[in-house]
């Protein structure tokens, strides 16, 4: 008998399934609208020109190898994608208060995440996300021992609009320091992100409770076509002086998909502080 035999099989995501139920469809005029990713006329990949030209430059650069990275990853990178969300200019950044780390798309980033808050975190082990939200947030967190997986109000189907209310009032009863993951642009599934005005006031609630943001960040320019504005809800936490991590993924906004291109970027109070994290 095999040491696997009980090993009880795990049926795909839906999403996974329908695609690959796409690929075995003999059907020529089929359309796949289940996984969001660049297509062009004859709903073929695309890869962004830009990405054609990086690629090129890349492979006449005789000046690069195929080294090992630190521990952290592509430096060059992080500090790159660091200064794309914090800003250029950010407090932050200039009080050498954010490390990050190259990981696996922004999926690698959120297990990363998870994993950190579920060894070293000391405040509350309740880890809230919206509902509803995108599938993985719940199946990573139902995997990690001594963290449990908890709800707030997000969306409002009378409405079909974000529920602020209802938002404010689930994280006001969470037990203090509890852990909210928040989608920092173009909510997914529901595609409704809050104003201005709301993040303020989602920010005041976190502060009030003393609650960690972890923001997820996976459509950066998706929502408004423009990278600062739609960074705005990060760097609003960080000008109210919160420790937070943010998991930001290249797949989407680059076409990426296969290079599992991510980063997590952890915001501190001290410098020292983020150099212990950063060896955990």
């Amino acid at each position: 008998m095999s040491h696997f035999s009980e090993v009880n099989y795990v049926d795909l995501p839906a999403v996974f399934a329908l695609s690959a139920r796409y690929t075995d469809d003999p059907h020529p005029d089929k359309v796949n609208l289940t996984v969001g990713a660049y297509r062009n006329e004859a709903g073929k990949p695309w890869v962004l020109p830009v990405v054609k030209k990086a690629e090129s430059m890349l492979a006449a650069d005789d000046t690069l190898n195929k080294e090992y990275l630190s521990m952290g990853g592509l430096q060059s990178f992080t500090d790159a994608a660091t200064r794309l969300v914090l800003g250029e200019n950010s407090k932050v950044i200039n009080e050498d208060r954010a490390v990050a780390l190259q990981t696996l798309s922004g999926t690698g980033a959120l297990h990363v995440a998870f994993q950190f808050i579920a060894q070293f975190y000391p405040g509350c082990k309740d880890i809230y996300v919206s509902n509803p939200s995108w599938g993985n947030h719940k199946l990573m967190i139902d995997r990690l021992p001594g963290v449990n997986f908890k709800q707030y109000t997000y969306y409002d189907p009378k409405t079909m609009g974000f529920d602020l209310e209802g938002m404010c009032r689930d994280l006001e009863q969470a037990h203090d320091g509890s852990v909210v993951v928040l989608h920092a642009c173009a909510h997914n599934p529901t595609g409704i992100d809050p104003t201005k005005e709301q993040w303020l006031k989602i920010a005041e609630v976190c502060k009030k409770k003393n609650h960690f943001p972890i923001l997820d960040l996976a459509y950066l320019g998706y929502a408004s076509g423009n990278f600062d504005q739609d960074a705005a809800s990060i760097r609003l936490f960080a000008d109210r002086g919160f420790e937070f991590i943010v998991c930001q993924s290249f797949a989407k906004i680059m076409g990426l998909y296969c290079e599992r291109i991510g980063c997590m970027i952890f915001v501190g109070q001290t410098a020292r502080l983020l150099t212990s994290a950063c060896h955990r």
